[in-house]
């Protein structure tokens, strides 16, 4: 991406932890572009529901379908605006009833380009796992993974409260610096898991990591804990994080 001066729309899934995730990122970086934050406030298959089940993406205008679900007159007036980019920040949640590998990769396999459709960042298995490390660096986080067990019973989000270095995720990852470790350490893992040989100043695909976390979803019944979200900082620019 480059560095010109930008109007983003930002669609999270969450109301609360998403939307706080992306505003501190934002503010940590001092991203100097206009940007609007709006909460899905359902998961990534009700979208597929809404925009692939028994339609064609691409006869579709994402902004129009959320504007269509918009009961707020004043919140309504955000989807007609012109945005340059559109980002979309999911879970991958695989415990949930609508999950399907050929749902989410039908959508990581369409949503790629932030300019044009929108480009779908997912965090596995949720947003949480931004902070999901015992310490910065944290130099057992690549063997981090969330079983599909653990995601069924729907402990996954105190093991992250149990085991986040403060304990207290306002606290956690509050300068730059810390930041910067934390996502190159997502870079890494999402380069392992992908199988990645690109250059250094590369990121895996997000299709690339989806292909590795499903099969290892399919063999072992568990997820890497991975953040995405994260990398349109050094996709916006690579010197942010150096």
């Amino acid at each position: 991406m480059a560095e010109e001066k930008r109007k983003i729309f930002v669609l999270v899934e969450g109301a609360k932890t998403d939307v706080a995730l992306m505003e501190r990122l934002l503010s940590i970086y001092q991203i100097d572009f206009k940007y609007e934050i709006v909460s899905y406030c359902t998961n990534i298959y009700t979208l597929y529901k809404e925009m692939f089940e028994d339609n064609d993406p691409d006869d579709m205008d994402l902004l129009q379908l959320l504007k269509s679900r918009e009961s707020d007159l004043v919140k309504k007036k955000l989807f007609d605006a012109s945005y340059s980019d559109i980002f979309l920040i999911f879970d991958l949640d695989p415990h949930d009833s609508g999950f399907t590998p050929e749902k989410i990769s039908r959508m990581a396999m369409y949503f790629v380009e932030s300019s044009d459709v929108g480009k779908l960042y997912i965090n596995y298995p949720m947003v949480e796992a931004f902070y999901h490390m015992t310490s910065i660096p944290d130099p057992n986080f690549d063997t981090y993974y969330a079983t599909l067990n653990e995601l069924l019973a729907g402990t996954y989000k105190a093991r992250v409260n149990q085991e986040n270095r403060n304990h207290d995720y306002r606290k956690f990852a509050a300068t730059k610096e810390e930041c910067n470790i934390v996502i190159g350490q997502n870079i890494s893992k999402a380069r392992w898991l992908a199988g990645s040989d690109s250059g250094a100043g590369l990121l895996p695909s997000q299709a690339g990591i989806l292909a590795a976390q499903l099969n290892s979803l399919q063999n072992d019944r568990r997820i890497a804990v991975l953040s995405t979200c994260v990398f349109f900082i050094p996709e916006y620019n690579p010197k942010l994080i150096h």
